[in-house]
């Protein structure tokens, strides 16, 4: 990376996020990074945009915050504009924090989430409690799915939301205090930089949606645990936009659950679950529509 005098000499932390269009939350966001920590010195903030189709309003946000801006070139999806990222990063950072746009950082979120992560040196990832701006908690620590849980999720979650496999799903609450998960929301996360590194980062074949449940899977596969950390804490003040997707969203969304499943469980003699799941996510998705 080249030098500029407007970064920090020496940063240890990136923190990160895609813009798409972003325009009316990225101003929001980048505003509340510097009182999330008490060492804004060492922390570099870097937007990734993926083609938006006002570019400008996105670069002259980022530079009004002191941020960097990087074009992607095109719309690599999310988990590939921040892998885009990623690899400019100077290699004094050590760990990186993964955001949305449409998220608003509380003062010293990621100071509680970088001391979780120093602690022990097996967490790969640390995720915060993110809120809606209704007060309503969102389900940002999860279990890892399983052909079961993934199936039964899929075809009871709209018709009988509180069913026992949408329940094991959705993992802890706020009010449990802090514990490994399977994977953690990629609305908002800290990840050792190193281990993204090790594992080629997010794979860029989930363009949308199960990018950060595989990248949770993986770092568990590799020895690292991800963490849930509700003493950091986020809102995620753009959650609202993500119930009214479209239908080409709800079915990629689908077809990304059905790429992980069929990956984690790949064994021949599986594939009659992997139909009935698929079959499973065919209906929620018909449902939904």
């Amino acid at each position: 990376m080249p030098n500029d005098p407007s970064l920090p000499s020496a940063p240890t932390v990136a923190v990160v996020t895609v813009s798409y269009n972003s325009g009316r939350f990225l101003g929001e966001f980048l505003a509340s990074v510097p009182a999330a920590t008490a060492h804004p010195d060492v922390v570099l903030t870097v937007v990734a945009d993926n083609a938006s189709a006002d570019p400008d309003a996105a670069r002259l946000t980022t530079e009004r915050a002191g941020a960097r801006f990087v074009e992607v070139g095109r719309n690599a999806g999310y988990g590939g504009a921040v892998n885009v990222a990623v690899d400019g990063l100077p290699p004094s950072v050590r760990y990186v924090l993964v955001s949305n746009p449409d998220v608003v950082l509380t003062p010293g979120a990621l100071d509680v989430l970088v001391a979780t992560a120093e602690a022990d040196p097996r967490i790969g990832a640390v995720g915060p409690a993110i809120w809606e701006p209704t007060g309503e908690s969102y389900p940002s620590a999860r279990s890892l799915p399983s052909l079961r849980t993934g199936l039964g999720h899929a075809v009871f979650a709209d018709v009988w939301p509180g069913n026992p496999w949408t329940r094991r799903y959705h993992g802890p609450g706020p009010d449990q205090g802090d514990q490994t998960v399977g994977w953690l929301s990629g609305a908002c996360l800290l990840v050792r930089r190193d281990a993204f590194d090790r594992l080629g980062g997010f794979d860029t074949s989930f363009f949308m949606y199960f990018e950060d449940v595989d990248l949770g899977w993986r770092l568990g596969r590799a020895g690292l645990r991800n963490v849930y950390q509700p003493r950091a804490d986020v809102t995620h003040v753009g959650a609202h936009s993500t119930r009214n997707e479209s239908v080409a969203m709800r079915r990629e969304h689908h077809r990304s659950a059905y790429r992980f499943l069929s990956r984690k469980y790949s064994a021949w003699w599986l594939w009659p679950l992997r139909l009935a799941l698929r079959v499973g996510l065919s209906l929620r998705a018909l449902v939904q529509r």
